[in-house]
């Protein structure tokens, strides 16, 4: 299964992430590089996002990047 790479933004009144397809690795290790390269390259303005998906497809790496997951509780003793 190959790893995707993502710019993922999401605009202000945007109900719906914009994913751009950005490279496409078959090994971890190049995905990550290439991520870590480029979001050292993204400006302080830019308020997009890389990420690596692995996935069977490209569909369902998008899907996964889709979904809303629900923001971790933080409990007291852990701030």
């Amino acid at each position: 299964m190959p790893y995707y790479v993502y710019k993922v933004g999401t605009a202000e009144l945007a109900m719906l992430k914009q994913l751009e397809l950005i490279n496409t690795f078959e090994k971890f290790k190049e995905a990550k590089n290439f991520a870590r390269d480029a979001r050292a390259d993204l400006t302080e303005t830019d308020t997009a996002e890389i990420k690596v998906m692995f996935a069977d497809n490209q569909l369902a790496a998008e899907e996964m990047l889709m979904e809303t997951r629900d923001k971790p509780i933080v409990m007291e003793h852990e701030k």
